[in-house]
């Protein structure tokens, strides 16, 4: 029969053997009974769409009649156009056909266009994986289809605008399907003629980029002058990325439009504040405006040095629509207009961002902290630069930000082991005066005098890393380049919970070693309540991103080194006095 205390110890070991094991089966449930994401191999053509099946839908959107054109109501109204005002464009009393489609193949994009009115209708992300075990299948971005609505129109309205017909112009073009190979930039031209005009819309692809230049040629061969203006807009459905995995107890990426104004560098409408305030304008010299969405943004940014009018409003089918309308132009008979825009779809890359246009690498959004995230982004990058490893970045980001914070924390454990060194004498007080609450504040207040201990001094080391701690987690959670970075080992994405708890149980353990250190001083109830911190944050941390509770461990046995050197040269100190 083995001692009380072996039975004890072997039980305490056999629980939480079982709790981690109860952990895992359960994390493979969860992942097993997760639907995996797939798409059809082509998006849905320009064809009427079902009220019933659009998300958001409800009795107070008023239908289309059945000789409508539903897309029509997606086009924005002439009087949008920054200098002229205009009516609104009578819907199309003739049905859709079905159009084809072109494909067009880049290194970094995969994008399927509409040739009714030019729109894309499909991105794929050739560079990012949908998952990690399935490298092979690009992300999708943006789609049409039976269960997303995620799309980039374009087109010209006003006077003589082709999309401000009763139906959408339906374009010409010479091939169906583009190839673009790295380094390379080549052109896909759109073309129709409409009456006495001439209509060609262009996209310029380059191999290398995710930016797509857009730009129109209306040649007028009329004896008067025609007019028109280009819009670009973003049409959404309420639903999130179907790869969306994010923790639901931890921060949830932002999922709606922003744009810059004047007033505000980066100003986030989503679809509640559209619902809740109605459509709202903003007219804006250069700007851009954005979908967001985790990792991943899609953004319309017209010419810089024309004022811009930004709209975002809801349509008659439920759909989002999140656009720009530029200024009108007069075309002269026998003259051509032209028009442009850039559309870029792809990742949160901020360096890429900041050189498309001002304040578009905000959209990379590290919350109230940017200010602390942004420098220790960098600082990561650079560290990744020469290592080649995130995980091994993250660890020397960590030993970074330890040595820079040190006199503080070694201000903080100095105050703390002078509570230690005064811990007796307080136990001793708590037994005399434990019935006497007035007079035991008095005597510790006395003691804590006499001997120059402070105990909030030992609050500090941990208040210190916290502000970091917030600011990491958003560069961890925002920064595309860790996502599906791998570590070592079992550790294939830093970007997700580490899938065996191996990291959360090791920093747990590290917590609790650190709290061994500490003065087990003040209220009983607050030092149980103490106790239980290594265990609520173990379980918190169980679900957090690897890169962070790898940061959270690193920082946790600096910590204690650190504490540990600090007491022995404390010790050593109190000796020689």
């Amino acid at each position: 029969m083995l001692p009380p205390e072996i039975q004890r110890i072997v039980l305490l070991i056999a629980l939480a053997a079982t709790g981690y094991l109860m952990i895992l089966a359960w994390n493979d449930d969860m992942t097993a009974n997760r639907a995996q994401v797939s798409y059809s191999e082509a998006p849905l053509t320009s064809t009427p769409v079902d009220q019933a099946q659009i998300p958001g839908a409800d009795s107070e959107i008023p239908e289309a009649g059945p000789l409508t054109d539903p897309q029509n109501d997606d086009i924005p109204d002439a009087s949008l156009l920054v200098d002229e005002p205009g009516e609104t464009p009578s819907p199309s009393t003739t049905t859709r056909s079905s159009a084809q489609l072109v494909k067009v193949s880049t290194p970094s994009l995969i994008v399927w266009i509409d040739l009714r009115g030019g729109d894309i209708v499909r991105v794929q992300l050739p560079q990012f994986p949908i998952d990690i075990e399935r490298k092979d299948v690009p992300y999708l971005l943006l789609d049409q289809g039976a269960s997303q609505t995620y799309i980039a129109q374009s087109g010209l309205i006003g006077q003589d605008g082709p999309d401000s017909q009763p139906q959408r112009p339906l374009y010409q073009v010479d091939t169906s399907e583009l190839t673009v190979g790295p380094g390379e930039t080549k052109t896909l031209t759109l073309s129709v003629e409409l009456g006495d005009a001439l209509v060609e819309k262009l996209f310029t692809f380059r191999g290398d980029d995710y930016l797509v230049d857009v730009a129109y040629r209306m040649e007028n061969r009329s004896t008067a002058v025609m007019r028109a203006g280009m819009f670009g807009q973003i049409k959404r459905d309420t639903r999130p990325p179907p790869s969306d995995e994010s923790f639901a107890l931890a921060p949830q990426p932002y999922l709606g439009a922003a744009l810059t104004t004047p007033e505000e560098r980066y100003l986030k409408i989503d679809f509640e504040d559209i619902d809740d305030d109605g459509p709202s304008k903003e007219q804006v010299q250069g700007g851009w405006i954005a979908f967001l969405q985790h990792y991943f943004l899609s953004a319309w940014v017209p010419p810089q040095e024309q004022t811009n009018q930004y709209s975002l409003r809801r349509g008659r089918d439920g759909h989002y629509l999140f656009g720009f309308t530029g200024p009108s132009q007069s075309i002269e008979p026998g003259a051509t207009g032209e028009w442009q825009a850039q559309f870029y779809a792809g990742p949160k890359d901020q360096k890429r961002l900041e050189q498309i246009a001002q304040n578009l690498n905000l959209t990379v959004d590290y919350g109230f902290l940017w200010w602390v995230a942004m420098p220790l982004f960098y600082l990561l990058d650079w560290l990744y630069s020469l290592v080649g490893n995130w995980g091994v970045a993250i660890i020397l980001l960590t030993v970074v930000v330890k040595a820079a914070l040190y006199p503080l924390s070694a201000a903080g454990y100095r105050s703390m082991a002078n509570m230690r060194r005064v811990a007796p004498a307080m136990k001793r007080l708590q037994e005399r005066y434990g019935n006497d609450r007035e007079k035991l504040s008095r005597e510790m207040m006395a003691l804590y005098k006499k001997e120059g201990a402070n105990p909030l001094g030992g609050c500090l080391p941990m208040l210190l890393p916290m502000p970091i701690f917030i600011a990491l987690y958003w560069v961890l959670f925002e920064s595309v380049e860790l996502r599906q970075a791998p570590f070592f080992l079992w550790i294939e994405d830093l970007a997700v919970m580490d899938p065996f708890f191996i990291l959360p149980l090791l920093m747990g353990a590290s917590m609790y070693w650190m709290q061994t250190l500490n003065p087990q001083v003040g209220d009983p109830m607050q030092v149980k309540m103490m106790k239980m911190m290594p265990i609520m944050f173990t379980v918190l941390f169980l679900f957090f991103p690897a890169g962070l509770v790898l940061y959270w461990l690193v920082n946790n046995v600096l910590s204690i080194a650190q504490q540990q050197y600090v007491y022995k040269q404390a010790e050593k100190a109190q000796a020689a006095s």
